[in-house]
């Protein structure tokens, strides 16, 4: 899909239970494409969970998101799972406390758009017990509301050991 991308933004962190990149949609772009680059948990194995942050600045935890994901094991059968009126898009990325973390890549639509919901598709990658897993996750933000950042948070308020993030406008 992403035919030309456009460097936004980076933002990255060590030992931080959540990480905000702010200021990175605008009117420019209806398309973004979000990489994220986690290593270990320091503090528990959990999954994290994408919240955007309004025009205020502010992080959106209300109850305002809904989900659904496919979980393909390597070592198991495929897991769905989903969720509604939730305070995050669930299933960013799980990590576990003594293994490498994983990767993630996000397409979000329509944030800047106000009269729009913003939507999400993403991909990740992880590890536990040393096997491999990847997923696939559709998102949405219930509320018609003008979006300018993200933030990626570890469930249960986990620590990430070292986390970082690029946003790229896709024209």
């Amino acid at each position: 899909m992403a035919t030309n991308l456009q460097f936004i933004k980076s933002a990255s962190g060590s030992s931080v239970s959540s990480l905000s990149v702010t200021d990175c949609f605008s009117s420019q772009y209806d398309v973004y494409e979000v990489t994220a680059t986690f290593d270990k948990s320091t503090s528990a194995s959990n999954w994290s969970s994408l919240r955007f942050i309004d025009s205020g600045g502010s992080v959106i935890s209300a109850s305002e998101y809904d989900y659904a994901s496919l979980t393909l094991l390597s070592y198991a059968a495929f897991a769905e799972e989903k969720g509604t009126s939730q305070t995050g898009i669930s299933r960013v990325n799980f990590l576990h406390t003594s293994l490498v973390g994983g990767d993630t890549k996000f397409t979000i639509y329509n944030p800047y758009d106000s009269s729009s919901y913003t939507f999400t598709n993403f991909q990740n990658v992880s590890s536990t017990s040393g096997n491999m897993f990847g997923g696939k996750v559709i998102g949405v933000h219930k509320s018609a509301e003008q979006i300018t950042g993200l933030n990626i948070v570890g469930d249960s308020a986990y620590t990430f050991d070292n986390v970082t993030v690029n946003v790229y406008g896709v024209s």
